[in-house]
């Protein structure tokens, strides 16, 4: 299914998660609306070209109606604080009829509950690399990337369309930066734990684990597009 760039996507709190995420979704041409409850980081984000930013709680309706959440297809909370990452996807799917909601956690025993409560997608930083190691998956190149603190790992998933460089190739035969890992592939309705003489298949999509700040170079390795 050909995604539509022209989707409004709502950012929730975060910090450096925040910035992150929205150079990479405003590069591949959607438009980005970031809340924040900080002034200060609001000045940041607000030095983003192309980004409409909004200081406010995010668990407050007035602020997400007034940051446009109504015309928003997809919330994503990226606070620090579950309980308010579950609030804000609540209020942006029950007030606001956002039809997929994404919730960060950093407690990983939280990941079933939020599903309970209607989250469309819960993602723990924890979780995904734990199940890699499980997996032996990869295991020397996680070495950099367990380590490091909160929000310096990333979370994307990246479409390969048929002309892709990387079709048809083998994970170990792709030249990733580093710090780099595909986690998981989704391939038609199976989930795919890759190793290294997995090849990589038009229309897949990879669920990439990086260190911050190298989402842009891997979607140009792995689809060969800016």
């Amino acid at each position: 299914m050909k995604k539509n760039r022209n989707e409004k996507i709502l950012l929730i709190g975060g910090r450096s998660k925040a910035k992150s995420l929205a150079t990479s979704l405003l590069s591949q041409g959607y438009h980005v609306i970031a809340v924040n409850e900080s002034e200060e980081e609001c000045m940041r984000l607000a030095a983003i070209k192309g980004l409409s930013v909004y200081n406010g709680d995010g668990t407050k309706p007035y602020v997400l109606d007034e940051a446009g959440a109504a015309e928003c297809k997809i919330a994503i909370a990226l606070t620090s604080c579950d309980e308010d990452n579950l609030v804000a996807c609540q209020i942006c799917k029950r007030n606001f009829g956002i039809k997929k909601t994404v919730s960060l956690v950093a407690d990983p025993n939280k990941t079933e509950f939020f599903h309970q409560m209607g989250i469309d997608s819960v993602v723990c930083a924890i979780s995904a690399v734990t199940n890699i190691i499980q997996q032996q998956a990869f295991v020397d190149d996680l070495v950099n990337i367990v380590p490091v603190g909160f929000g310096m790992v990333q979370i994307i998933e990246v479409h390969i369309p048929e002309d892709a460089p990387v079709c048809g190739k083998k994970l170990w035969e792709i030249d990733l930066p580093q710090e780099v890992v595909i986690g998981c592939i989704l391939r038609r309705d199976s989930a795919l734990i890759p190793r290294g003489d997995t090849r990589i298949n038009a229309g897949d999509t990879l669920v990439v684990i990086a260190r911050s700040g190298q989402e842009q170079s891997t979607i140009c390795v792995l689809t060969g597009r800016e």
